[in-house]
C-alpha cells in the first residue's frame, strides 16, 4: 500500500494545489432548484438525494482545483440512515473524481469501540483519512493508526480553529506539578510557565507518527491546526516537522493564504488548507454573488476553488523560493 502522506504529496504536485473543499451540505442553503425550501418539512430520503446530487455537481466543479475533499459527517448523520447513505455515496463520487477523501468525523474511544469506528470509517465507508480526537490518549489512537499500514491516514486534533479552543488547548502544564495555572488564549506561545496542552498533543502526534512515515519524510498521522492562529501554527510546525497539517479556518472563519505560510516546508509542502461554506456556497456571498448569482452556482463554486488555489500557490511558491 502507498503511504497516505506520499499520496497527499503526489496529489499536491499533480494538481499544483493544497486545497481541501469541505463538503458540508446545508439543505436550506442549497439552490432553489433542489426544492428544499427553508422551513419546509421534507422526507429524509428526499433530502439525502438532493445532497448527493448537489455534491455530485460540486465535486465536478472543484475537482480540477482541489487535492481533496472533506465531508463533515454530522451534516449527513442528522438525516438518519438516509444521510449516512448520502455520506457513503459522496465518498464514492469523490474517489471517482480522483480526489482524496478526508472524513471529518472526530471519533475517539478505546478498545473494541475504537476498532469499530476505524473499521467503519476507514474500512466500510472507505475514507482515505479521518479526523480523530486525542483526548483518550494512546489507547484511543492506536486502533486508528493500525489502518495506516493499509494506506490510510489520520488527522489528530491539536489546535482547532474555533475561538474557545483556548479553554482547554491552551491550558498550561507546569513541568513539576501536572496541570495548573490560568487558562486563556496565548497566541504564539506557552501559557503561564508550563507547556500548553496543544504542545503536549503535538509531541504525541510526532511520536504516534514515527512508524508511519512515508518516502516523502512525512507521516500518515497528521494534525489539525487552525489557520486562524498563525503564530501557534508557526510554533507547531517547528514541533511537528514530520507531520502534515490540515488547516481549517480559511475564508469564512477569517484566515487567508498568508496566515498559512508558516505551515509549509521549504519546498512548499506539508499542509492542506480547508474551506467549506466559502466554496460550497460561494454564490451566496461576494464577490461571487454579483458575478454569478444562484443561477450559476456551479460556476461560482469553481471560481472560488480556483481563487483559493491561486492564492495559496503564491504562498507555497514563496515558501520554496
Amino acid at each position: 500500500m502507498i503511504n497516505f502522506a506520499d499520496r497527499v504529496l503526489a496529489a499536491t504536485r499533480e494538481k499544483q494545489s493544497c486545497v481541501v473543499v469541505g463538503l458540508d451540505p446545508r439543505p436550506d442553503w442549497l439552490p432553489a432548484e433542489f426544492g428544499l425550501s427553508a422551513g419546509k418539512q421534507t422526507a429524509d430520503e428526499q433530502v439525502a438525494d438532493a445532497i448527493v446530487e448537489f455534491n455530485r455537481r460540486l465535486i465536478r466543479a472543484v475537482a480540477p482545483a482541489a487535492a481533496a475533499v472533506k465531508p463533515q459527517v454530522a451534516f449527513y448523520e442528522q438525516f438518519g440512515w438516509q444521510g449516512v447513505r448520502a455520506y457513503a455515496e459522496t465518498i464514492a463520487l469523490a474517489h471517482k473524481a480522483g480526489l482524496i477523501v478526508i472524513g471529518d468525523v472526530k471519533r475517539s474511544d478505546i478498545g473494541t469501540t475504537a476498532e469499530a469506528y476505524a473499521s467503519a470509517h476507514l474500512g466500510k465507508l472507505d475514507a482515505d483519512a479521518i479526523t480523530v480526537n486525542p483526548y483518550l490518549g494512546s489507547d484511543g489512537i492506536k486502533p486508528f493508526t493500525d489502518f495506516c499500514k493499509l494506506g490510510k491516514g489520520l488527522f489528530v486534533l491539536v489546535k482547532t480553529s474555533n475561538p474557545s479552543s483556548a479553554e482547554l488547548q491552551d491550558w498550561p502544564r507546569p513541568p513539576e506539578a501536572g496541570f495548573g495555572g490560568q487558562a486563556g488564549h496565548t497566541e504564539g506561545g506557552q501559557a503561564g510557565e508550563g507547556q500548553t496542552l496543544y504542545r503536549r498533543v503535538a509531541e504525541l502526534v510526532e511520536t504516534w507518527g514515527e512508524a508511519h512515515r512515508g518516502e516523502c519524510g512525512y507521516s500518515a498521522v497528521g494534525a489539525v491546526v487552525g489557520a486562524t492562529f498563525p503564530k501557534v501554527a508557526t510554533e507547531l510546525r517547528q514541533a511537528m516537522p514530520h507531520t502534515i497539517f490540515l488547516l481549517p479556518g480559511y475564508g469564512a472563519q477569517g484566515a487567508d493564504a498568508e496566515a498559512c505560510r508558516a505551515c509549509f516546508d521549504k519546498d512548499g509542502f506539508g499542509a492542506l488548507v480547508s474551506s467549506s461554506r466559502g466554496v460550497n456556497f460561494a454564490y451566496r456571498s461576494e464577490p461571487y454573488k454579483s458575478r454569478f448569482g444562484e443561477a450559476k452556482w456551479e460556476a461560482a463554486v469553481q471560481a472560488a476553488a480556483i481563487d483559493m488555489r491561486e492564492a495559496l500557490e503564491k504562498v507555497r511558491a514563496g515558501s520554496s523560493s
